[in-house]
């Protein structure tokens, strides 16, 4: 088939790349000239593991392509998916939808023939109708179907998330619509995924309310670890106690400093506002923002009170920026929240992670930045694990102690045990662990 992923950032690129390896024809879009130059040429614009060599593979066999012109794109294609931001809007948070209408009259006036328009970007509910109204008042006699089709990638595996996913979620209005939409993800048919074909409005809400749920998750288990830290338990023993229940499932109770990134913040919100808007508001994730917004800047004062009260003229090292492993994403990460925390107690950050930095230096200007972690923990008065990358689950920690001017550690993720560290002379402190 051939597609057209009109958007090339994190989910357009990734959606058309896996689209393009099945054996489709892709061609991605964007307005950035300097971004589509750059992905001629072979420089990916993101961090994700295996997506350069997966894009230059396809690229090489002539079945993805690179583009600032949609027109030429979009004509003769059987689907054309819209994959690009949603952002939360400034003042109340519901999604910037700007961008999706602009992509679909866009669409409207470059349509040649039967295509199924297919919103990818996380959009609130009733998007898609507003998709096809704009589209008809722009070209009146085109012949189209708007179809949801929410994305499910998680940052650093979306390649697997895409070719074995948990399921496909299709939001038709039309049984054409459908046969297109089942042939675009037929390849998937000898790894069975589970298609779940709804109307339009069901799948949109699907997303949200996944990813709310997600997220409420990861605070419930936050709060546990502030209640275990006050009765002496142990948050992750308590974790697995609750999550080798299968109702449950063990995944995202991972204790830590909150959630970040470029779904669960502005979705949440999102959801939030439209359920608003509809007058039955969701009291629950209402919550869950509320108390991941406190918790980050929480977190910068667990590090104040392990230096003793104080940080101020003292030097911390961050190591980890990005809101997760294995990604450069700087968005909502906690670590913008605690190194800002920190800073305003007076504190000198020093910071090193293995991918973010590039990222990191326009929204965290006045710190300083390490070439690795041993060279962040020079002269630091305390060390703080912010982001889980692999690089730092086995630290040379003889070396740390030799480097440091104070034996401080605050683990935000629980890598590492307190025995292990307070042998080798430490002070240790952790996420809801006695």
């Amino acid at each position: 088939m051939r597609i057209a992923m009109v958007g090339s950032g994190y989910v357009g690129l990734v959606s058309g790349t896996c689209f393009a390896d099945f054996g489709h024809s892709v061609v991605c879009v964007d307005s950035d000239p300097a971004k589509i130059e750059a992905l001629r040429a072979g420089r990916i614009p993101i961090y994700e593991p295996g997506l350069e060599a997966l894009v230059a593979d396809n690229v090489r066999q002539g079945r993805l392509s690179f583009t600032t012109d949609l027109k030429a794109a979009v004509a003769g294609a059987e689907a054309v998916f819209i994959a690009v931001g949603t952002p939360s809007r400034r003042g109340d948070g519901f999604a910037d939808l700007s961008y999706v209408y602009a992509a679909a009259r866009e669409i409207a006036g470059a349509l040649t023939g039967y295509a199924v328009i297919v919103t990818k970007s996380t959009v609130p509910v009733g998007t898609g109708d507003e998709v096809e109204r704009a589209i008809r008042e722009t070209a009146p006699e085109a012949e189209f179907s708007v179809v949801s089709n929410p994305e499910f990638l998680r940052e650093g595996a979306a390649i697997s998330d895409f070719k074995r996913p948990d399921r496909i979620v299709i939001g038709a209005e039309d049984e054409r619509a459908e046969m297109v939409m089942r042939e675009v993800y037929r390849p998937l048919y000898l790894n069975q995924a589970p298609i779940l074909v709804t109307g339009r409005r069901t799948a949109e809400l699907t997303k949200y309310a996944a990813n709310a749920f997600l997220a409420t998750k990861i605070t419930f288990i936050n709060e546990i670890a502030d209640l275990c830290e006050q009765v002496g338990a142990n948050v992750q023993e308590v974790a697995r106690g609750i999550g080798l229940d299968n109702r449950i499932g063990g995944k995202f109770l991972h204790a830590g400093p909150g959630y970040g990134g470029s779904c669960f913040p502005k979705d949440t919100l999102a959801l939030v506002k439209t359920a608003q808007d509809a007058g039955t508001p969701v009291r629950l994730v209402e919550t869950v923002v509320a108390v991941n917004d406190q918790r980050k800047r929480a977190m910068a004062r667990k590090v104040v009170q392990a230096c003793g009260g104080s940080v101020r003229g003292k030097t911390v090292a961050v190591l980890g920026l990005t809101f997760k492993p294995n990604t450069d994403d700087m968005r909502d990460a906690p670590s913008l929240s605690i190194i800002t925390g920190l800073t305003d107690a007076g504190a000198r950050i020093r910071a090193y992670d293995p991918e973010g930095m590039e990222q990191a230096r326009p929204l965290l200007p006045e710190i300083a930045y390490a070439e690795d972690p041993y060279a962040c923990a020079e002269g630091a008065d305390a060390l703080v694990l912010v982001t889980e990358w692999d690089a730092f689950r086995a630290l040379d920690w003889e070396a740390l102690r030799a480097a440091m001017a104070a034996p401080v550690v605050v683990d935000l993720r629980n890598v590492y045990r307190a025995d292990e560290l307070e042998r080798r002379g430490f002070r240790y402190t952790s996420i809801g662990r006695p």
